[in-house]
């Protein structure tokens, strides 16, 4: 297996540059890569990210993927289960995780508040 990620030391992260929305998500979520790459096509890779909420940002379907997620709430709300009005689900607090297998459908999401989250995300070994 090869591992697409480049050796970094412990660096200051500029949390107020290099985020962007990321394709399929709605304004107000937006990602800071860290480290790796994912090549969904290929499906081969490792990435490693920040996904952060704007307040009140939501999105209105389930979101199903063929990677590993792992999960981090760093800080912030995020409520799990929301419909498609951003109304109901089940709200948690920082300091909580999930681990999703590939095909697992999960979300959708909201924030009232604001998050920030630490995913990482990868392709099982050929």
């Amino acid at each position: 297996m090869t591992i697409n990620k480049e050796h970094k030391e412990f660096h200051a992260v500029d949390m107020n540059e290099g985020w962007h929305v990321p394709p399929g998500y709605p304004d107000g979520i937006e990602q800071k890569i860290l480290a790796g790459s994912l090549d969904e096509d290929n499906k081969r890779g490792t990435r490693t990210r920040l996904l952060r909420f704007a307040p009140g940002v939501f999105t209105t379907a389930p979101f199903v993927h063929d990677y590993w997620e792992e999960v981090y709430l760093v800080s912030g709300d995020l409520t799990v289960g929301n419909d498609e009005s951003g109304n109901g689900g089940e709200a948690f607090a920082p300091n909580t995780y999930a681990c999703r297998p590939p095909g697992a459908y999960h979300g959708p999401f909201k924030s009232e508040g604001g998050c920030t989250l630490h995913e990482i995300h990868y392709y099982d070994p050929t």
